[in-house]
C-alpha cells in the first residue's frame, strides 16, 4: 500500500489486516480475508516521513444483519463482557500460581497450572472475538475487568492447597457467569454464542472437578 505525502485515511481491522481507505486491496491476516466493522484513523506525514496521528474519525458503522435482534445482540455482548472479565482475571490468577507454587507437589501443579492458563489464554480470545462479531467492543483493561468481573484478584502467594481452592472458586464463578449468558443466547436463537458457551462451561466444570479432586479427602 502506497503512503503518499499528505493526509492518508487508513482502515484498521484488528486481526483482519488493513487497507487504504481509498480502495486499496485488503491485506488479510486470516484465510478468506473476512473484514469486520471498520475503524478509520487519520494521520499526516511528518517531515521525517513518520506518520503523525491527529484525531480519530467517526467509526464507520455498517449494519449487522445476522438474524439476531439488535437489542438481543447488545444484551448478549454485554453478558459476554462479564464472561471475558472473569476469564481474564482467572487467567492471571492461574499464571500467578503457576509461577509461585511451592511444596512437594510442585512439579505436578506447576505443569497442570500451565495447561490451565494456556487454555484460558485461548478462551479469552474466542470470547472477545464473539463480542466483536455481535457488534460490541471487547473490554481490554484491568480497570474494566475489575469493574465487570466477579472473580476475586489474588495479590498474595498462599500455600499450594489454598491456591487450588482459589482456582476452584474461580472456575465455579466463571461457570455461573457463563450459564447466565447462555440462557440469554438460547432465548435469542444465537446458536454460535450458545455453542461457544457450552464448550466453555464443559471446560470450566471439568477443571473445577479436577481441582476439587486434589483437595478432597476420603471419608
Amino acid at each position: 500500500m502506497s503512503m503518499a505525502d499528505g493526509p492518508v485515511a487508513v482502515v484498521i481491522h484488528a486481526r483482519w489486516g488493513l487497507t487504504d481507505a481509498r480502495g486499496g486491496e485488503m491485506m488479510s491476516t486470516m484465510a478468506g480475508g473476512d473484514a469486520g466493522p471498520a475503524v478509520q484513523r487519520r494521520g499526516t506525514r511528518r517531515a521525517n516521513g513518520n506518520p503523525k496521528e491527529t484525531e480519530m474519525s467517526n467509526v464507520q458503522e455498517i449494519a449487522i444483519d445476522i438474524g439476531i435482534e439488535p437489542t438481543d445482540r447488545q444484551e448478549i455482548a454485554r453478558g459476554l463482557e462479564h464472561v471475558l472479565a472473569d476469564s481474564y482475571t482467572l487467567y492471571l490468577k492461574t499464571q500467578n500460581v503457576h509461577w509461585n507454587v511451592t511444596g512437594p507437589m510442585f512439579r505436578t501443579l506447576h505443569r497442570m497450572f500451565e495447561e490451565h492458563y494456556i487454555e484460558l489464554a485461548l478462551a479469552v480470545d474466542l470470547i472477545a472475538e464473539r463480542i466483536r462479531a455481535l457488534g460490541g467492543f471487547a473490554p481490554a483493561s484491568f480497570a474494566a475487568y475489575i469493574r465487570q468481573g466477579s472473580v476475586v484478584e489474588s495479590e498474595s502467594v498462599p500455600p499450594a492447597d489454598e491456591m487450588i481452592r482459589q482456582l476452584l472458586a474461580g472456575h465455579e464463578q466463571v461457570a455461573h457467569t457463563a450459564r447466565g449468558v447462555f440462557a440469554t443466547a438460547v432465548a435469542a436463537n444465537d446458536q454460535s454464542t450458545a455453542d461457544m458457551l457450552t464448550q466453555r462451561l464443559e471446560l470450566y466444570e471439568k477443571t473445577a472437578w479436577m481441582l476439587r479432586s486434589l483437595i478432597e479427602t476420603p471419608v
